[in-house]
């Protein structure tokens, strides 16, 4: 059970209330679980956040379904957060990405046979997450890849993630029944 309950019209700022019901209207429920249940306290936020996660989410980006997928996979794995493991796996699998990388990747075991296009992505944000910097050599590999573009949208999407992450995890967000996928070892 999350540390605040789910939102609802009454309880959110008053100058929000627009955004509310916008929000809930083009989705037909208000979400009791996932970062969008914590955001939504905050309707602005979604009502905003909402263009950032369809763009890098969409046929917008630059970037291919199987390299989104991954990029959000590093930042759950990096933030251990559940949720977005659970949320996001399983649509990895589906986009391309194998069995081993996935498996190997959630129990942080050492990742072999990865394309140049998966070592660039997981080396970039594994470094960013843990050193808070990205050294040239890793820079250099990740822009030769993605080009100025794909690696904007790769931050900005490991970016937007951690974001969710967070919220996830502070606010103590559970899983949904019926997880498709092994939770992160943490």
């Amino acid at each position: 059970m999350a540390r605040i309950p789910t939102s609802s019209r009454d309880t959110v700022p008053q100058d929000q209330t627009a955004a509310f019901d916008d929000y809930v209207a083009q989705r037909g429920s208000i979400p009791d679980t996932g970062p969008l249940s914590v955001m939504l306290h905050v309707p602005e936020l979604i009502k905003r956040g909402e263009h950032l996660r369809a763009y890098l989410r969409g046929d917008e980006s630059s970037l291919p379904a199987n390299i989104r997928e991954l990029g959000m996979l590093v930042a759950a794995r990096e933030m251990d957060c559940q949720f977005i493991w659970n949320a996001h796996a399983a649509m990895g699998r589906q986009s391309g990405l194998s069995d081993d990388l996935v498996n190997n990747l959630r129990d942080k075991r050492e990742l072999s046979g990865l394309s140049p296009a998966e070592s660039a992505v997981i080396n970039y944000g594994r470094e960013f997450f843990r050193t808070h910097r990205v050294s040239e050599g890793t820079f250099n590999a990740a822009m030769a890849q993605y080009g100025t573009r794909g690696l904007v949208e790769l931050t900005t999407l490991m970016g937007y993630y951690a974001c969710l992450a967070f919220n996830i995890n502070a606010f103590e967000v559970g899983l949904p029944e019926g997880i498709t996928e092994a939770p992160l070892p943490v």
